[in-house]
């Protein structure tokens, strides 16, 4: 299958000659096929942002390239627009940045953005509405009337009325409590199979990229060091805790199992590793 997007090679250096200089993405490669899920976890700092922001070409690279379906997206203008409508981002705490006098207009801000007519625009703005759960009379209030994780849903379906082919989410439920993450993650997934899209989204969480992905890109240090399934990514669980991260809980307990010596191989559920440490600690474990 053909790649939807490709890195290649992709370096981004901050504030160039100045005091202020720093290398963000240091010689990036990989490559995403259609309707993949992908996580991208990293410590703050580590450049996960900057990749995301490169992928629809809200940044230029100081070298390297971003190609979507095989072509270059900063070989043309026309390319570097396409990208950005292609390609849909939603920052973190994009609510922030809501500022319609209605739920419907802020929707539909980047469908008539593409130049889209008034029908369709309509039918955009109601779809994705649908699929993050608005109602049509929320569609006439406004954005600032409605709670924390209604707004978050706007700014989302903002995106996805664009109907990207790839959307890329940074952090989408930080600062919501467990329902409001819930529903959110419930948005996207539906979102995914209904368009067959492929999703990339950046999280601390690592119990939802564990749950939710096909896939895990590993930033630390402005360079990519891991590139796996979740399993294969949390087998290298001492790795990712010395690059400052947390690893699933179930990730936590069979790394307690392999310090008492036991073979993890033939540990197959939580249940079966915490009873094992219960036995082997003599009926008092904290897992």
């Amino acid at each position: 299958m053909k790649p939807i997007l490709e890195v290649k090679n992709l370096n981004y250096i901050y504030s160039v000659g100045t005091p202020f200089e720093h290398k963000a993405l240091d010689n990036i490669s990989f490559s995403v096929e259609p309707g993949e899920f992908i996580g991208i976890i990293g410590h703050t700092g580590s450049g996960k942002s900057t990749l995301m922001q490169q992928l629809n070409g809200l940044l230029k690279p100081t070298s390297g390239q971003v190609l979507l379906d095989g072509e270059d997206i900063w070989s043309d203008k026309k390319l570097t627009r396409q990208a950005r409508f292609r390609v849909g981002l939603v920052f973190q705490y994009p609510e922030y940045q809501l500022f319609e006098e209605t739920v419907y207009r802020d929707i539909a801000f980047g469908p008539k953005n593409m130049g889209l007519d008034e029908q369709e625009v309509d039918r955009r703005v109601r779809d994705a509405a649908g699929f993050v759960g608005l109602t049509p009379e929320q569609l006439e209030v406004s954005p600032f009337d409605l709670s924390g994780g209604q707004k978050r849903r706007v700014a989302i379906a903002g995106v996805i009325a664009m109907e990207p082919e790839v959307l890329i989410l940074d952090e989408p439920t930080a600062g919501l409590d467990p329902v409001g993450r819930a529903e959110i993650l419930g948005n996207i997934e539906a979102y995914r199979k209904a368009r067959n899209a492929t999703i990339m989204m950046v999280s601390h969480s690592m119990e939802d990229v564990a749950r939710l992905t096909d896939r895990l890109l590993v930033m630390n240090g402005s360079q990519l060091t891991m590139d796996g399934t979740p399993a294969e990514v949390f087998t290298h669980a001492e790795e990712l805790v010395k690059m400052g991260l947390n690893i699933p809980q179930v990730t936590q307990v069979f790394l307690q199992l392999k310090k008492l010596g036991l073979d993890v191989a033939n540990v197959y559920t939580i249940e079966q590793a915490v009873s094992e440490i219960k036995r082997l600690r003599g009926g008092a474990v904290n897992a």
